[in-house]
């Protein structure tokens, strides 16, 4: 076996290890004990994992930067071809090299919600919502997007897609590609 391989291998074992199934256990415990089965915030979790599907309320928000910055649809569309890339990359490559079972779930959802075929580390929810976060950050206005990346990524644990550390991954990965995407292809590149 090459060494990429062994490398491949022990990266792709990693969510599988002991440690993180102990912690990944004990947020979930966390949840069952405080916040799932509470009809508000079950809602509002649900929500936002839905409009967090194919990186809809990231588009809406590029979508109103628009308006704001006079450039029109510019930020929008190079929002929807930065966040198309980066779903390819995580949703596709990434995930691929984990291959990682998503958690069971015992009876029904209390809401209606659509069950991802990939593989459940890490997660694209957060990692679309990390990623988002810091291509629409401007000014001020940083911790709204911020808030909502924290929550849709953290709900995606309360409704059972993800393990705690598939969602800590995705958003660490989205940050990270993010600022990379930022400093190369800015949403809005300065007005000449």
């Amino acid at each position: 076996m090459t060494l990429a391989r062994k490398i491949g291998k022990g990266l792709g074992d990693l969510p599988n290890s002991k440690a993180v199934a102990h912690f990944d256990q004990a947020v979930d415990s966390c949840f069952d004990a405080h916040l799932r089965g509470k009809p508000a915030l079950d809602r509002l979790m649900y929500t936002a994992s839905e409009v967090g599907d194919h990186s809809m309320i990231w588009l809406a928000l590029a979508a109103l930067q628009g308006p704001v910055s006079g450039r029109g649809w510019r930020p929008l569309v190079r929002a929807g071809a930065l966040l198309g890339a980066e779903s390819a990359l995580v949703n596709g490559l990434v995930k691929l090299a984990f291959r990682r079972e998503r958690p069971d779930v015992t009876g029904p959802h209390p809401l209606p919600l659509r069950t991802p075929l990939t593989s459940s580390f890490p997660s694209g929810h957060a990692s679309a919502a990390f990623f988002a976060a810091a291509l629409l950050r401007n000014g001020a206005s940083w911790p709204i997007y911020y808030t909502v990346a924290s929550i849709v990524a953290s709900s995606r644990v309360h409704v059972r897609m993800h393990h705690a550390s598939d969602v800590i991954a995705g958003a660490a990965l989205g940050a990270a590609l993010g600022e990379l995407a930022r400093a190369v292809f800015p949403l809005l590149p300065p007005q000449r």
